[in-house]
C-alpha cells in the first residue's frame, strides 16, 4: 500500500507541536523536494532543466509567540547590542531532535556552520529585507524528503519557511521572487552557490506536471505527465563519496573558461557544430565539460518535446545519453550510480524500463528511471536485490507521481 507522505508529515508535525506547546498550530505549510528528470549541471550555464516535485515534503507547523526571553542577545535598532528580551523564531526539528532560536530582527549568518537552522535564518533575513516581518513564532519542522540524496531537502526547508512567512504576514510573494530569495538564502547563509532549479521546482511545480525551466529567461512551462502507465522510480545509492570540496566549482569554472575562449556568453549560445569546429582552442578537459553542457541543453528540450508526444522510447534514450555524458564528459558519476543505471538498462523496455540516469549533483545520491506502473514494484525489487548483492548496501526506493508545489495547508488568519 502506498503512503501518503504529505498527510503523514502534517499529522506528525501537528501532533508534535500540540505535545510541545499544549495547543494546535495556527499555521501549517508544506514544500516538496524534487527530482530532475533530465538537464543536469546546466542550470548555472543558462540551460533548460526538467524537474518535478516529489511527494515528499518539508512541513512546518507553527504558532505565534510574540516575545521570547533570550539570555544571549537583544536587538536594538536592528543590531545585536545587549542581553534582554527579543522577538525570536523558535524552531524544533523532529529529524535531529534539537531546537534553535533565531532573532527575527537580525538573523545571524553562519551561526552554526553546516546546521539546518541556517536555511531558516537565511529566508527570514531575505523576507525581512522585503518588509515581510512576522511576529515571534514557534514551529515544528517535519520532513520526509531524504537528506543527502540530491532531492533538494534544503530547498524544501527554504521554500516552506518563505511560505510560512507568507501565511503569518498575509503577504503573497511572486513565485519567481520567492524562489530567488530562497536561492539567496542558500548562497549567503548556507554557503552553497546553487543554481535556481531547486527553489523554482519546490515553489512552482504542479501536480501531474513536469516543469521545463529556462534558466536564462526564468520562463516556466508546465508539461503534463498524466499517463497513469508511467511512474518515476527514484533509487538512492545511499552512498556519498568524500570530496575535496572544489569538484563542483572546478567544473563550473572549466565551463566558463571554455565559453570565454570560444567568445560565447554561456554554453547555451554554442551549437554542437561550433564546439567541434573550435575544439582546438580548448584543453581536453574544457572541451569535455562544455560538450556536456551543450549536448545536455539540447537533450532536455528534445526530452520535453518527446514527453508531450508520449514518445517514451525517445525519452529513455535521451536519459541514457544524459547519464553517459555526466559519467564521461562531466565526470560526476560514481561506481554505485553507474551500477544502478546499468541494472535498469539491462531490464530495458521489454522489462518495463524506458530509461534511467543519475540525478542531482553526483558522486552518490540517486538515479531516476521511467518505469511502467504495472511493473514498477518488480523492477524496484529486482534492482534493489542485485545492487545489495553487488555492493552490500541496501538502496532506498522511492516512487512518485509529479506532486504539488509549496502551499499553505492551514492558516487561521485567512
Amino acid at each position: 500500500m502506498s503512503t501518503n507522505w504529505l498527510n503523514e508529515s502534517i499529522a506528525t508535525a501537528t501532533e508534535v507541536f500540540h505535545r510541545r506547546h499544549g495547543r494546535p498550530p495556527k499555521w501549517i505549510v508544506a514544500a516538496p523536494g524534487r527530482v530532475n528528470l533530465i538537464g543536469e549541471h546546466i542550470d548555472y550555464s543558462d540551460g533548460f532543466v526538467l524537474p518535478m516535485a516529489i511527494d515528499r515534503y518539508c512541513v512546518l507547523a507553527a504558532g505565534d509567540c510574540p516575545l521570547f526571553s533570550s539570555p544571549d542577545v537583544a536587538i536594538v535598532d536592528g543590531a545585536i547590542r545587549e542581553k534582554g528580551t527579543v522577538p525570536l523564531a523558535s524552531i524544533y526539528s523532529t529529524a535531529t531532535n534539537d531546537e534553535v532560536s533565531i532573532p527575527l530582527a537580525s538573523p545571524p549568518r553562519h551561526a552554526t556552520p553546516g546546521h539546518w537552522s541556517n536555511y531558516f535564518a537565511g529566508v527570514i533575513a531575505a523576507c525581512g529585507q522585503r518588509g515581510l516581518r512576522p511576529p515571534g513564532f514557534i514551529a515544528v519542522a517535519e520532513s520526509s524528503v531524504p537528506v543527502g540524496g540530491g532531492l533538494s531537502s534544503s530547498a524544501a526547508i527554504e521554500v516552506a519557511t518563505a511560505t510560512l512567512i507568507e501565511a503569518m504576514t498575509g503577504a503573497t510573494l511572486e513565485p519567481v521572487e520567492k524562489a530567488l530569495l530562497c536561492q539567496w538564502a542558500e548562497h549567503n547563509y548556507a554557503g552553497m552557490p546553487c543554481g535556481i532549479m531547486d527553489q523554482f521546482a519546490s515553489t512552482m511545480c504542479r501536480a501531474d506536471h513536469l516543469m521545463l525551466l529556462d534558466c536564462r529567461s526564468r520562463h516556466v512551462e508546465h508539461i503534463p505527465l498524466v499517463d497513469p502507465n508511467i511512474t518515476v522510480l527514484i533509487i538512492n545509492t545511499n552512498v556519498k563519496h568524500e570530496l575535496t570540496g572544489s569538484e563542483y566549482a572546478d567544473r563550473r569554472g572549466q565551463c566558463e573558461s571554455a565559453t570565454r575562449k570560444l567568445g560565447a556568453r554561456s554554453p547555451r549560445d554554442l551549437t554542437p557544430i561550433e564546439l567541434e569546429t573550435n575544439k582546438a582552442k580548448l584543453t581536453s578537459t574544457e572541451y569535455r565539460r562544455v560538450r556536456h553542457a551543450v549536448t545536455e541543453i539540447a537533450r532536455t528540450v528534445e526530452a520535453a518535446n518527446a514527453i508531450k508526444a508520449g514518445d517514451w522510447p525517445a525519452v529513455g534514450q535521451l536519459m541514457v545519453a544524459s547519464h553517459e555524458s555526466l559519467r564521461d564528459d562531466y565526470e560526476v558519476s560514481c561506481h554505485e550510480l553507474d551500477l544502478l543505471v546499468d541494472m535498469a538498462q539491462k531490464i530495458g523496455p521489454d522489462g518495463g524500463v524506458s530509461g534511467s540516469r543519475m540525478t542531482g549533483g553526483g558522486f552518490g545520491g540517486c538515479t531516476v528511471s521511467l518505469v511502467e506502473t504495472a511493473r514498477v514494484n518488480a523492477v524496484a525489487d529486482s534492482i534493489a536485490k542485485s545492487y545489495h548483492a553487488e555492493t552490500g548496501i541496501a538502496p532506498t526506493i522511492i516512487t512518485s507521481r509529479p506532486a504539488r508545489g509549496a502551499h499553505i495547508v492551514k492558516s487561521d488568519s485567512r
